[in-house]
């Protein structure tokens, strides 16, 4: 009987596999010693620890390459089965490799932005919702899955409201950390009736016992499907649970607000994506129709509020592409809703289109930050006649809004709206294509607009003087030429991410 038990604590010993797991342990390793680091470095180097932030995810990113081939798993299950928490396939180098890039050009944004805010607490916030965000993909049971959420989560509340005494700052992240608690909490609320209904975390169990699910457990198992993707509505800002954004958005320092549209958005869809293709896919029936209605939804409130934006209101540009980004989050949705009727492989779409949206929003964002420092009011106003003063920066947030709407040169952005589409047309979504399709003429109409103000001679009426010029920190410069030439690389070779329209990722 004891050489009995012995041999059962033996066979649940396993080795972990270290190199798969590296990118997120790096991250959080680094956020660590930068937290330390903070209260021995002075006041007057304070900067390095943002370079050093820079460095570890750098290095978090280069530990990808080695995991190219996309077949590692570790903390599996030794009971015969091949359930796995974390799995390194190419979904999940793909979206880390979005989320960690996305924090390497927040990072350089926030360089020089960062003086007036606590430095040591920000740099290890920044990289501990980074670590999560980097785990969240590979997570593959529910437990991990919500764990890191939350971890990327967490500290994004308080990126929002770091700006200690600034009233604006204090409201966002509190709307935000109150919507997120309320779609956790939902989350947990399913997740919970789909552990009872299935007695499992693991996603490839779940959708095992799913489909053999007894009779008086099934309602409660439609329950908990539910309300999984209740929650994950609010993650990824999906009308009609979108209603943070543009106040938070607006609240937070503008590197936090490019890094919640682009990384924080990844993190909600990449869950949302597990949780239905992984674990869902006997209930596509249920989610499949939703996301469907949530997609066409989303896009058009989006694009209705973005229309509504006047020029001269404060802070009008960040309030713009907050509303762009719900629109985009409508547009994300499309390959998810399609692969109920249509198989996994249409997930490739939403990927290829996030991959796009990371780069051309992260460099609007940069460009935001640079026009920033002269205009603190951040009106879409204050971008008239840009190219009068700064030619290379309207010429690169002219690219930038293009490719947001889809127009030449900005090729990639209508190569990879056109894959969306044809994800829609393909899985027999024809009066879902319809509505994209009015939603992205809509859409024209504001980012062409704006991109016209951009070599329009400066208003005569200006009401706002602009402060004096300063020196352009030398990371915002390389921020905004990383993410020009990668656009630009993209619209020339836009197979490089339509590539991933046309492959199973899982």
């Amino acid at each position: 009987m004891v050489r009995s038990a012995a041999e059962s604590t033996t066979s649940l010993v396993q080795s972990v596999d270290w190199l798969a797991i590296a990118p997120p342990v790096v991250v959080a390793a680094v956020a660590l010693a930068v937290l330390v680091a903070d209260l021995f470095v002075p006041a007057a180097h304070k900067p390095l620890l943002g370079y050093g932030a820079v460095a570890g995810l750098v290095a978090a990113l280069a530990l990808l390459v080695p995991l190219h081939d996309g077949d590692r798993s570790t903390f599996c299950l030794t009971t015969g089965t091949r359930a796995c928490s974390y799995t390194a396939d190419h979904f999940t180098l793909v979206i880390q490799g979005l989320v960690l890039g996305g924090a390497l050009l927040t990072a350089l944004l926030s360089i020089g932005d960062t003086r007036k805010l606590p430095a040591g607490e920000f740099w290890f916030l920044l990289l501990s919702s980074a670590a999560g965000a980097a785990l969240l993909p590979a997570a593959r049971d529910l437990a991990t899955l919500v764990v890191a959420l939350e971890v990327a989560s967490l500290p994004a509340f308080a990126l929002v409201g770091i700006k200690r005494g600034d009233r604006r700052s204090s409201e966002a992240a509190l709307k935000f950390f109150l919507s997120s608690v309320v779609a956790t909490a939902v989350m947990l609320l399913g997740v919970s009736f789909v552990y009872a209904a299935t007695g499992t975390l693991h996603l490839t169990e779940i959708a095992a016992r799913l489909d053999d699910v007894p009779g008086q457990l099934s309602t409660l198992a439609q329950a908990g499907v539910a309300l999984t993707l209740v929650g994950f509505a609010f993650k990824t800002a999906a009308a009609p649970f979108h209603f943070w954004v543009p106040d938070t958005y607006v609240g937070a320092p503008l590197p936090i607000a490019a890094y919640l549209s682009v990384v924080g958005k990844a993190v909600g869809f990449s869950g949302l994506i597990l949780v239905t293709v992984v674990a869902f896919p006997s209930y596509a029936d249920v989610w499949g129709p939703a996301l469907a209605v949530l997609a066409a939804l989303t896009m058009t409130v989006g694009n209705v509020a973005a229309l509504r934006q006047s020029a001269t209101r404060a802070r009008s540009a960040v309030r713009l592409l907050a509303w762009s980004s719900v629109a985009q989050a409508g547009y994300l949705l499309v390959p998810i809703a399609a692969a109920a009727y249509a198989g996994d492989r249409q997930i490739g779409s939403t990927v290829a289109y996030a991959l796009m949206y990371a780069v051309v929003n992260l460099g609007a964002f940069a460009v935001a930050a640079l026009v920033a420092r002269t205009h603190p009011g951040n009106r879409i106003a204050d971008y008239r006649g840009l190219y009068a003063t700064r030619p290379l920066a309207a010429l690169a947030m002219g690219f930038f809004l293009l490719c947001l709407a889809g127009l030449p040169p900005g090729i990639i952005g209508l190569f990879a709206k056109v894959t969306v589409f044809s994800s829609a047309v393909d899985a027999g979504l024809g009066w879902l294509a319809v509505v994209m399709a009015v939603n992205v003429v809509i859409a024209l109409y504001y980012y062409l607009q704006w991109t016209a103000a951009l070599f329009r001679g400066p208003a005569e009426d200006a009401t706002e003087q602009p402060v004096t010029r300063r020196r352009t920190p030398v990371p915002l410069t390389v921020a905004i030429v990383l993410t020009a030439v990668a656009g630009i690389a993209l619209s020339g070779a836009p197979q490089t991410v339509l590539g991933f329209a046309g492959i199973n990722l899982f």
